[in-house]
C-alpha cells in the first residue's frame, strides 16, 4: 500500500466512523442510549478504532521501510560489484600490457612481478564478491578475514585491535568504509616499502575512527603521480561516509597514518 493510501485513510477513517456513529446514535439511539453512556462508547470506540489503525498502519510503514532497506542493500551490492569490475579491468588491462612489454625485451623477473600483481587483483576482486555485505556476516569479521589474506600474500605483518561491538553501518556505509580500508593497505603494498601495518577500528563517546598506520616511507609516497587517484578516492568516500579522512605522518614520526572519523549528529 502507498503513502498515498495510508495518507488518506489516516485523514477519512476516523471522522467516518466516530461521524458516523455520532449521527447513528442521535437519530436511532439517543432513547435507548443515555448521554453519559453514548459518550463512553465513543470514547471506547475511538480508543479501540486508535488501536487497530495504529497496529495496521505501522505494519504497513513497518513493511515498507524494510523493502526500501533491502533495496537499497542491494543497490550498495551492485553498485560496489560495478566498481569491482571497473578497477578489476583497468589494472589487468594495465599489467597484462606491461606483462607483454617485459616479455618482449626478455626481462623476465619484470614479468613475474606483473603476473603476481594480476594474481593479487584477481584474489581480491574473488574475495570482495565472494563477502558482500548482503551475505550477513559481520563487517569486523570480514575484515578481520580480508586482513589476514592480505597479510598472507604480500607478507606484511598487521595488527588488529578492533572494539565496534556497538558500531552500526548500513550496508552502502560498510561498502564505502570496506573501499576506504582496502585502497589504504593497497597503498601500503604498493608505495609504503613497509614491514607491518596497524588497523584500528575504535567506538569513541562521540561516534568510531578507523586508523590504518604503516611503519614506510612516509605520505610523501602519495604525493605525486597516479597514486593521487587513491586518495582521493579515499577521501571522496569519507565524505559521502559522512566521515573526515586525514593522512599523516604517524605518531612517531616514521610511515603513514590514514584517518577515517566520523562524529555523531549532535542531539544523538
Amino acid at each position: 500500500m502507498s503513502l498515498r493510501t495510508l495518507k488518506w485513510f489516516t485523514i477519512l477513517l476516523p471522522p467516518l466512523v466516530i461521524g458516523g456513529f455520532e449521527m447513528i446514535r442521535h437519530e436511532l439511539l439517543l432513547r435507548y442510549l443515555s448521554m453519559e453512556t453514548g459518550n463512553l462508547y465513543i470514547i471506547l470506540l475511538t480508543f479501540v478504532l486508535s488501536i487497530l489503525f495504529a497496529n495496521w498502519m505501522f505494519r504497513n510503514i513497518e513493511t515498507m521501510n524494510a523493502s526500501l532497506s533491502q533495496e537499497q542493500a542491494k543497490r550498495a551490492v551492485y553498485e560496489e560489484r560495478e566498481r569491482l569490475a571497473r578497477e578489476l579491468h583497468d589494472n589487468i588491462a594495465q599489467n597484462l600490457f606491461f606483462l607483454n612489454v617485459q616479455l618482449k625485451k626478455g626481462k623476465t623477473e619484470e614479468a613475474l612481478s606483473a603476473v603476481a600483481e594480476i594474481d593479487h587483483h584477481l584474489r581480491q576482486a574473488i574475495f570482495n564478491l565472494r563477502s558482500m555485505p548482503e551475505d550477513g556476516v559481520a563487517f569486523q569479521e570480514r575484515v578481520h578475514e580480508w586482513v589476514q589474506q592480505w597479510e598472507t600474500m604480500t607478507g606484511v605483518d598487521v595488527t588488529e585491535r578492533v572494539a565496534w561491538e556497538r558500531v552500526t553501518l548500513t550496508p552502502t556505509e560498510q561498502v564505502q568504509l570496506f573501499s576506504i580500508m582496502q585502497e589504504a593497505f593497497t597503498n601500503i603494498r604498493k608505495h609504503s616499502q613497509a614491514s607491518s601495518a596497524e588497523l584500528r577500528l575504535l567506538e569513541e563517546p562521540d561516534g568510531w575512527t578507523m586508523t590504518i598506520r604503516d611503519d614506510g616511507v612516509g605520505p610523501r609516497a602519495y604525493d605525486a603521480g597516479p597514486n593521487q587517484y587513491g586518495v582521493s578516492m579515499m577521501r571522496k568516500r569519507a565524505i559521502e561516509l559522512g566521515a573526515t579522512f586525514e593522512l599523516r605522518h604517524a605518531a612517531d614520526g616514521s610511515g603513514t597514518e590514514v584517518i577515517v572519523r566520523r562524529r555523531k549528529p549532535e542531539g544523538t
